[in-house]
C-alpha cells in the first residue's frame, strides 16, 4: 500500500480523491469538511512522511501550501495538483526524483484525464540521468549536477558514464562509457573527487563490533574514519548488523537509527557458518564464542562479500560487506 496524502476542498474533489485513494491507497483529508482544518498544518505534517502530497484543487493552492516546505529536489515528496473533474494532472514538485511525473500519468489514466508534464528530458524524448537513478536505486550526491548532465543532452551533446558495476541492456543515445577518471557521470559505492554525477548504489551492510556501554557518538567518531580510510560513501550503506548479544546496546541501537539503518543480530553460531578470510581473534573467540563479529555480521547479512575489512579503534570494529547491484539501462 502507498503513502499518498490526499487533500480536496470540494463534494465532487473529495468524490474523486476517495476513488483514487482505493486504487492506490494512502490518506484523504476533506478540507471543506472540517472547521478547524489548517492548510498549513496539514501540509506540514505530511511533507516529511508521505510519499506525495495530491492535492485536488486549485493549483495556486498547492503551490502556496507546499512552498515554505521545498528543500531539496533529492529529498522533497512528489507534489501534485489536480481539478476536481480529474481532466488535468500536474506534477509540481520532484518529477523524477520523487516519482511526480510518473504518479501523474498514473492518476490521468485512472481519470481518464491529461498528465501535464513540463521536464525538458521527457518532453524531448531525452535520457533522464535522475529518473534512470530512482528506477535503479541509485542516490544522488550532488543533485546540482544533474542539471549539467541534462543540458548536453538536450543540446545534443554526449555523456561519458563510467560504472563500477555491470549495466545491462541497450545503451540510451546520447551516453557514452567513460573511464574513471574522465566520466561526467559515476556509478559506485566508492568516493569520488571530481566534478562528475555521482550515483551511489545502497548496497552495503555494516558490520559492527563494540565493547559494552559503547555510546552513539563513539561509533560515529570511529565510522567517520574508517569511511575516510576506505574512500566508501556513506550513501552507499544500506543496513547494519552485529552479535546477538550486542542487541541491547543503548549506543548501538542509537547509532542506527539515527542513519535510519535496519540491523540484524545473529548467534554465535550463525555467525560462525559464514565462510570467508575473516581476521580471527582469540580474545573474541574467548569472549562472545566466535572469533570476528563485525567482518562476520557483515557477510551474514547481506549473503555477500567482503568488501572492507575489520577497522578497530577505541573499542569499536567495523566491517563493510555487500553485493553487486543489477543494473539495467530502462528509465
Amino acid at each position: 500500500m502507498r503513502n499518498y496524502a490526499f487533500l480536496a476542498f470540494t463534494d465532487r474533489g473529495t468524490a474523486l480523491a476517495e476513488g483514487l485513494c482505493r486504487e492506490l491507497g494512502g490518506s484523504l483529508t476533506a478540507a471543506h469538511g472540517s472547521s478547524d482544518f489548517s492548510l498549513s498544518r496539514w501540509t506540514g505534517e505530511n511533507f516529511p512522511k508521505a510519499e506525495a502530497l495530491i492535492f485536488v484543487g486549485a493549483t495556486g493552492i498547492a503551490v502556496r501550501a507546499v512552498a515554505p516546505f521545498l528543500k531539496s529536489k533529492t529529498t522533497d515528496p512528489a507534489v501534485i495538483a489536480m481539478d476536481e473533474a480529474g481532466r488535468f494532472v500536474i506534477p509540481l514538485v520532484s518529477g523524477h526524483l520523487g516519482g511526480a511525473n510518473a504518479l501523474a500519468r498514473e492518476l490521468a489514466a485512472l481519470c481518464g484525464g491529461t498528465a501535464v508534464i513540463s521536464t525538458a528530458t521527457d518532453l524531448n524524448g531525452v535520457f533522464a540521468v535522475d529518473l534512470w537513478a530512482r528506477r535503479q536505486g541509485l542516490r544522488l550526491l550532488q543533485a546540482a549536477r544533474i542539471k549539467t548532465v541534462s543540458s548536453k543532452l538536450l543540446a545534443g551533446e554526449s555523456v561519458r558514464l563510467w560504472s563500477a558495476f555491470p549495466i545491462v541492456g541497450e545503451r540510451p543515445e546520447g551516453i557514452r562509457i567513460g573511464t574513471e577518471n574522465d566520466a561526467e557521470v559515476l556509478v559506485d559505492v566508492r568516493r569520488h573527487e571530481s566534478e562528475a554525477l555521482c550515483l551511489v548504489p545502497p548496497v552495503l551492510t555494516l558490520g559492527i563490533g563494540c565493547k559494552k556501554g559503547t555510546s552513539e557518538e563513539q561509533i560515529e567518531a570511529v565510522l567517520t574514519a574508517f569511511l575516510q580510510e576506505t574512500a566508501i560513501c556513506p550513501e552507499a550503506i544500506a543496513a547494519a548488523a552485529s552479535i546477538d548479544r550486542k542487541a541491547g546496546e543503548p549506543g548501538l541501537l542509537a547509532f542506527c537509527e539515527s542513519h535510519r539503518w535496519p540491523v540484524r543480530f545473529f548467534s554465535a553460531e550463525e555467525l560462525l557458518a559464514c565462510e570467508g578470510p575473516f581476521s580471527a581473534s582469540a580474545f573474541v573467540e574467548k569472549t562472545v564464542g566466535v572469533d570476528n563479529v563485525c567482518e562476520r555480521s557483515a557477510v551474514a547479512a547481506c549473503g555477500g562479500k567482503l568488501l572492507a575489512r575489520k577497522y578497530a579503534r577505541d573499542g569499536v570494529t567495523l566491517a563493510l560487506a555487500g553485493v553487486e547491484p543489477s543494473l539495467d539501462w530502462s528509465v
